[in-house]
Formats: structure tokens, C-alpha cells, sequence
């Protein structure tokens, strides 16, 4: 079968799904729709044509993208047009999570499998209402119980829509916390963005070159001393 036969189907198939789709449910559901023809599509097939998509839809003639999120493929807005969408849904759009909800989420999706108590623990506060928050609106999913712990306590996990929502495809692609630290650790040491680094390099030199010209001098002030006092002591020890 030729590469260029599946390929509108492969797109048809993307564009109308609710769901990201698995390069494996793409395979099957192609074969289903050609299933009069003899020659089936095979998964490498299938993987070059989706290679193909991404690949036309990746130049800027477009204003959405091919991208596998989510754990499958799916067409999504480019992000220079989000604001622009934003437009179309209103608040529905631009509503977001709590900071509480924030907080929790992402304890959640470092630490995963974890428990409330776990939760609570690092948080400091009481995160029930957080929690039952992040369940409905299914950025959390309840993966079992810990077999281990007193009372068997119900232990949480992200689920897909938390990665479809984060466009990753597992929590292993989340930024390590150590490099979030330091992108901020960066940002804090920025003295005036508006000012490029050379001068404020060249204006920390000029203030260390005056503090330390203020420091000689009164260093130089601390020991000058009356020439009438110093024959003084002299005769003194005399």
C-alpha cells in the first residue's frame, strides 16, 4: 500500500478524535476503513505517513501542529495563536488552577505514587479540598492503595489529561527541579532588565572603584596625625 493512500485517512482520523491516538489504534483503524483492499498498511507505514503530517503541518503556513501528547497524536494550536483562541473561548479559556491546587498538583506529579497524609506532610496544610478539586477535573487519579501503610490509604497519580493538558507524554518529561531552581536563580540576580549586562558591569566597577577610594581616604584620615602632638609624646618618652 502505498504511503500516500492512508495519508488523508491518518489526518481524518486525528483531526476527529476526542482522544489522542496511539500510533498502534491508528494502525487498526486504517486497516478497518481499507479493509476492500488486500494490501494492509503496516505499523511502519503508518509511522512515516504520521512523520509526513507533522512535518507539512510544522511549516508556519499553518496555525496548528501534529504533536504527540498525551500519549498519542493529536492536532493542536500553534502557541503564538493561544491568545488568539482565547478570544474565541472567553473565561472558560483563561480559567486556571488555584495556587493551593497548584501546589498539590505538582507535589503529586514529582512524588507520584503518593498519599494525602504524604501530601499534607510536605505542604504543611490540609489538602483535602485541593485534592477533591484536582479530581474532578481529572488532573488526578486515584492509583491504588498503599498496602504498607496503616489504614491502606488511597495513593494519587496524574493522569492522561494531566499530560495532555502539560502537552507531555509521561512524567518523565516533566523539567527537573533543579533546573527550574536555577532559571530562577538567574532571573534573580537580573539587577535591571532594561539595562544591558556591560553597563551594569561597568557601573559595579565605578561603585567599587569609589568605595574603595572612600575607604583609602579614611584609612589615610585614621592615621595622619598633629605633628605638634607627635613631639609631644616623643618628649614624653624621653
Amino acid at each position: 500500500m502505498e504511503i500516500s493512500q492512508i495519508i488523508p485517512h491518518i489526518e481524518a482520523l486525528i483531526f476527529a478524535s476526542e482522544k489522542p491516538l496511539q500510533t498502534e489504534e491508528v494502525v487498526e483503524l486504517v486497516n478497518n476503513a481499507l479493509g476492500f483492499i488486500e494490501d494492509r498498511a503496516s505499523a511502519e507505514q503508518v509511522g512515516a505517513a504520521i512523520e509526513g503530517i507533522r512535518e507539512k503541518y510544522a511549516t508556519d503556513f499553518y496555525a496548528f501542529e501534529l504533536k504527540q501528547s498525551g500519549g498519542g497524536w493529536q492536532f493542536l494550536t500553534k502557541a503564538q495563536y493561544h491568545k488568539t483562541v482565547a478570544l474565541l473561548n472567553g473565561e472558560k479559556f483563561l480559567k486556571r488552577l488555584s495556587t493551593a491546587a497548584l501546589e498539590t498538583l505538582a507535589i503529586i506529579a514529582y512524588k507520584q505514587p503518593i498519599t494525602k497524609s504524604e501530601i499534607e506532610s510536605i505542604r504543611g496544610v490540609n489538602c483535602d479540598y485541593a485534592v477533591q478539586k484536582l479530581l474532578e477535573k481529572d488532573l488526578v487519579i486515584i492509583a491504588g492503595r498503599n498496602e504498607n501503610a496503616v489504614g491502606k490509604p488511597l495513593i494519587y497519580a496524574t493522569s492522561k489529561s494531566f499530560m495532555d493538558y502539560f502537552g507531555i507524554n509521561s512524567a518523565d518529561e516533566l523539567p527537573r527541579i533543579n533546573e527550574v531552581l536555577m532559571e530562577e536563580l538567574v532571573k534573580a540576580t537580573v539587577m535591571n532588565p532594561d539595562v544591558s549586562q556591560a553597563s551594569q558591569e561597568d557601573d559595579m566597577e565605578q561603585h567599587l572603584d569609589s568605595s574603595s577610594k572612600i575607604d583609602v581616604e579614611s584609612e589615610i584620615s585614621e592615621i595622619e596625625i598633629n605633628p605638634s602632638t607627635t613631639q609631644a609624646s616623643e618628649n614624653t618618652e624621653l
